[in-house]
């Protein structure tokens, strides 16, 4: 479910026409639904009930300082996988101390700052990782709280680059060999084994590998739990979201029209299918979900620059390109296209819809049925909200876009699109390429 709908004939997030976003703020521009944040994040609370859970919103998907603070107030900790985004937590005014810090090359300066700032737990992915966090702690006087993660060894059947609990995956240790590895921290004086941690991969749209994780993992955690007191299992994120029917999938019609066993993966079924398997092991549960939580909670809108009509192919230049969502060319990803001023009076038109990149890679849609629209008018991306604006570029030196977060009727620009200037006000040329020293010949005036 999600608040982006038509209102008559306008494209709304909440009580937004969206419109009034472009007009004010420009394009291309991310418009993000604070509503549908909190409605992601309340059905995956409740349907895990009678167990102590503990949300880490995985912020990779989506960083802003203004997302940040919404899911804190509403009772998140936060996955972080890097000291910036430490930092991020911080700035936002989210509490540290119910984090957690992954990633398979934390730096000493990292570790260093999560020890400063209380995190819960570092997310210890190799056997030289949990030597350097004892290096550093020690150095610290202070001991590190950590978690193992556990690579299960399950195929989590999504893309080949966003699988992460496979053996031949760089992240975590095997399960065959975590019980030494336990032992190994365990014998560190600066460490305190505080859980155990696996995930398996992202955009997931079935429970059945979720299961199998679980399953396979929850007798290791009774013995950690009765070896060395763990307090708590992290089984990580990844449950999927609709990208294809992305708008109609807001509507509850949407969803009663599914065939049930067609219907996309909800935290009802997954609550469902993981309660009864965690409730037995009696420790706190971390979820480390992000897509799930802001993926159908925003849009990209952008621009009409131009219809191109080729030989057999029509081209629909946007403003937006692939250094604004890389998605598609990244990873071939689908995102619904949808005109954010609808006429069904108009024609149907067929098209590649395309950036002013100069790559071919610069497409997000190719031989796409689109309402015909016109130079000037407004689409949206829709599905956008995770893995957009977090992984833009100022690729062919355009600036990266804005952000604008809705409540209700209310919206507010909270990043402002990025400047020529403050693009380039961390460069410099160096006095020995001045012209006077370079030899060049300066042109006549």
């Amino acid at each position: 479910m999600h608040h982006f709908h038509y209102t008559g004939q306008d494209l709304h997030c909440e009580s937004v026409d969206l419109a009034a976003v472009a007009k004010l703020y420009g394009t291309p521009t991310y418009v993000y639904s604070a509503a549908t944040m909190t409605d992601n994040f309340s059905r995956l609370q409740r349907n895990l009930p009678g167990l102590d859970v503990q949300i880490c919103y995985a912020m990779k998907a989506c960083s802003n300082l203004a997302v940040l603070r919404h899911f804190s107030n509403l009772g998140a900790g936060f996955d972080l996988v890097s000291g910036g985004e430490l930092r991020r937590v911080l700035a936002a005014g989210g509490n540290v101390r119910a984090s957690v810090f992954a990633g398979v090359g934390k730096t000493e300066a990292e570790i260093r700052l999560g020890l400063e700032n209380g995190i819960y737990a570092f997310h210890v992915e190799s056997e030289p990782e949990l030597a350097r966090i004892n290096h550093v702690a020690g150095q610290m006087g202070v001991r590190a709280p950590i978690a193992i993660r556990i690579n299960p060894d399950v195929d989590a059947h999504t893309h080949a680059k966003i699988t992460t609990g496979k053996s031949d995956n760089k992240f975590g240790i095997p399960l065959k060999n975590a019980m030494a590895a336990y032992e190994a921290a365990s014998k560190l004086k600066n460490l305190r084994i505080r859980g155990v941690q696996m995930h398996i991969g992202s955009q997931l749209t079935e429970v059945g590998p979720f299961v199998e994780a679980v399953k396979k993992v929850s007798p290791f955690v009774t013995e950690l739990k009765a070896a060395y007191g763990i307090e708590y299992f992290s089984i990580g994120g990844g449950m999927g979201i609709v990208y294809r029917d992305a708008l109609a999938s807001g509507q509850a019609a949407w969803w009663d029209a599914q065939p049930a066993d067609k219907r996309p993966l909800t935290p009802e079924v997954y609550g469902a299918a993981l309660a009864p398997l965690l409730a037995p092991l009696g420790v706190k549960i971390l979820l480390e979900h992000g897509r799930f939580m802001v993926g159908n909670a925003g849009v990209l809108l952008a621009r009409v620059e131009h219809l191109k009509r080729g030989a057999g192919k029509n081209f629909l230049i946007v403003d937006a390109a692939m250094n604004d969502l890389v998605r598609p060319a990244m990873y071939d990803s689908y995102h619904e296209i949808v005109p954010v001023h609808r006429d069904s009076s108009r024609r149907a038109l067929v098209a590649d819809v395309v950036g002013p990149i100069c790559e071919s890679g610069d497409c997000f849609a190719k031989d796409r049925p689109l309402q015909d629209v016109g130079e000037g008018e407004l689409v949206a991306f829709m599905s956008a909200g995770a893995y957009g604006h977090v992984m833009a570029s100022r690729y062919n030196t355009r600036g990266m876009p804005a952000e604008v977060l809705v409540n209700g009727s209310a919206f507010e620009l909270v990043n402002a699109r990025e400047t020529f200037e403050q693009m380039i006000a961390g460069e410099k040329i160096p006095a020995f390429l001045s012209i006077a020293d370079s030899g060049v010949r300066k042109p006549d005036r």
